[in-house]
């Protein structure tokens, strides 16, 4: 491969990963053209790429960008996937398919720009997502006044009902006294 080549390989790769810092790789190699197309297909829907590389190019990619080269995942065919939600969703959604097809093998990859190992990426998987640990954030912040506003409420609503109890006999004995 001539210079000018492997030099506009490097420019194209560097401009598809721009800023990002989390990716996976996996070996897809091993998946017949079927297979492939549908997971390239099903992924695409979900906003997620698949780009087969090759390794020593995605080295230089990365050294560029000032991020560990992936020595342990960079080895053998080699594919780069990026996108959904953010890195629990990417990892969720790969090791899902990692159990549908067994052929697909997840290798390992970066998490803000650091290197994760297949285990790791399976550990993620398991994690919450951006938006749940947003939703457990805001429930958490939003905890003690509920707690309180419950409190307030519930003393409340108790007094409401002694002053509605009271009002009610004394409604009754009005009643009753003209009666008699």
């Amino acid at each position: 491969m001539s210079k000018v080549v492997k030099k506009m390989m490097i420019d194209d790769l560097q401009e598809r990963l721009a800023d990002r810092k989390d990716f996976l790789v996996l070996d897809i190699s091993k998946l017949d053209a079927i297979s492939n197309n549908n997971l390239r297909m099903e992924l695409e829907k979900k906003g997620i790429t698949l780009l087969g590389v090759k390794n020593s190019l995605l080295r230089v990619v990365l050294r560029g960008a000032g991020m560990d080269t992936l020595d342990g995942s960079l080895s053998g065919p080699s594919t780069i996937a990026w996108g959904g939600e953010d890195i629990v969703g990417l990892s969720r959604e790969m090791a899902d398919w990692a159990k549908k097809i067994e052929e697909l093998e997840i290798k390992g990859g970066a998490v803000d720009g650091q290197e994760v190992d297949s285990d790791g990426v399976t550990g993620i998987s398991k994690g919450p997502s951006r938006t749940e640990l947003i939703g457990q954030i805001v429930g958490l912040a939003l905890s003690p006044g509920a707690t309180l506003s419950g409190a307030l409420l519930g003393l409340g609503g108790t007094l409401a009902g002694q002053l509605k109890a009271i009002a009610d006999k004394e409604n009754n004995e009005d009643e009753g006294g003209d009666a008699a």
